[in-house]
């Protein structure tokens, strides 16, 4: 629904008069067509592309006032922008019953209108359509246009005219009725961005909270449960496993802490625009910041420069590999290998000797514990790639990503 129909009524823009009026003065419907969608053309969303829309068509028609609706969800029509119209008769017909009326009219009937005498519409209105300032109000005709997609109508337009050359605007009704089937095409069309955008935002959000979950939300949920162990022991009166849980306690908040500064990392740009390595550098040195394991990395990486969601997505993988490796590996040597070659085929592997991936992790439906497994397949999955985990007890973890770049997939 358009946001103007929600709390109040949109005023009507000034009646711009430009010079001659363009369908009157003979000019071809395909120039008029072309002007119109030069206009509508550099909107970025629904109401301003519906508000180019309307003033090209005033503009274009000579008209005194136009008006133009979208269909809500509610079933009615809601007024979206007005040029010229009275402010008071604006705020009475802000919304309106489809098919109430000539202005509510053309869901179901794909004709343009053209209604001559609307001395019944003053009358119902006990207002006039232009201001008490314009002229011609007496002399005033309506086109009622639809705007559809596929059949199926969405809104509609009012163009209000001068009675005397009402005959002059029938004929161009087959070009009332394309334009009208053109910005159907066009709120569609930007209907279906903002849903992708929409989609975009929630699937990021879901993103970020799986990471949330199977790294802070866990490191937090063991801090309760071990000041609950704190608290028994408080009642116990035994002070070296007082200072036992306590140190535990510290332990786990210190990591709760590292776990979130590499949260806060991964939300932001993790590649800075830079590339694969200079991400996959910031990963390694955090890890050796924050932990003592030793850690060798080594690259044969191109200098060409993945898709930017490419580039995230490795990343991603590899830093959250680290942070596994950090919380459960108990590993003596960390590797990270990045490798690609001119034919845009890519490996990234990460290594560790650590107690390997228990069978507990593995058991289906253990989300506590599943270290982000399904994770890193999901963003290897985004890029067209192949993740494999290899593991064993007591055996340490390998994790391998493979993929092409999108011009290699291209060419093969």
């Amino acid at each position: 629904m358009p946001p103007e129909s929600r709390n109040q009524a949109p005023r009507s823009s000034p009646r711009r008069n430009t010079e001659g009026g363009a369908l009157r003065t003979g000019i071809s419907s395909l120039e008029a067509f072309y002007q119109i969608t030069r206009r509508v053309g550099m909107a970025v969303d629904i109401n301003e592309a519906l508000i180019r829309f309307l003033h090209a068509l005033v503009d274009l028609s000579h008209a005194e006032a136009g008006a133009i609706r979208l269909l809500g969800e509610d079933g009615q029509l809601h007024l979206v922008s007005s040029v010229g119209l009275d402010d008071d008769m604006v705020y009475r017909e802000r919304v309106l019953p489809s098919g109430s009326c000539v202005c509510g009219h053309v869901p179901g009937s794909r004709r343009v209108l053209f209604k001559e005498d609307l001395s019944g519409c003053l009358e119902t209105l006990q207002r006039p359509f232009l201001p008490d300032t314009a002229p011609g109000n007496q002399g005033v005709s309506m086109i009622a246009g639809g705007i559809d997609h596929r059949g199926q109508e969405i809104g509609m337009f009012n163009l209000y005219v001068s009675r005397a050359h009402l005959d002059v605007y029938r004929d161009y009704e087959e070009f009332f009725s394309t334009v009208g089937k053109y910005m159907g095409l066009v709120v569609d069309k930007l209907r279906v961005a903002e849903e992708v955008d929409r989609l975009s935002v929630s699937d990021e959000r879901t993103r970020m909270a799986n990471e949330l979950h199977d790294s802070f939300a866990q490191t937090m949920a063991s801090v309760r449960f071990q000041v609950r162990v704190l608290d028994d022991t408080l009642h116990e009166g035994n002070e070296e496993l007082l200072w036992e849980s306590l140190e535990k306690i510290e332990s786990s908040l210190d990591e709760a802490n590292d776990e979130l500064r590499e949260l806060i990392a991964h939300f932001r740009a993790p590649v800075d625009e830079q590339g694969v390595v200079p991400g996959v550098v910031r990963a390694v040195e955090r890890f050796r910041r924050y932990c003592d394991i030793p850690i060798f990395f080594q690259r044969h990486w191109p200098d060409k420069n993945l898709p930017p969601e490419y580039e995230l997505q490795v990343v991603r993988i590899v830093q959250e590999s680290l942070a596994n490796i950090r919380k459960h590996s108990q590993a003596k040597t960390v590797r990270v290998l990045l490798q690609g070659n001119d034919l845009g085929e890519y490996r990234v592997l990460i290594e560790d000797d650590g107690v390997g991936i228990t069978p507990e992790v593995r058991k289906p439906g253990n989300a506590g514990e599943h270290i982000g497994l399904s994770i890193m397949k999901d963003r290897a999955r985004r890029i067209n790639g192949k993740l494999s985990i290899e593991s064993e007890p007591g055996e340490g973890t390998r994790v391998l990503l493979r993929f092409k770049a999108p011009d290699a997939v291209a060419r093969s």
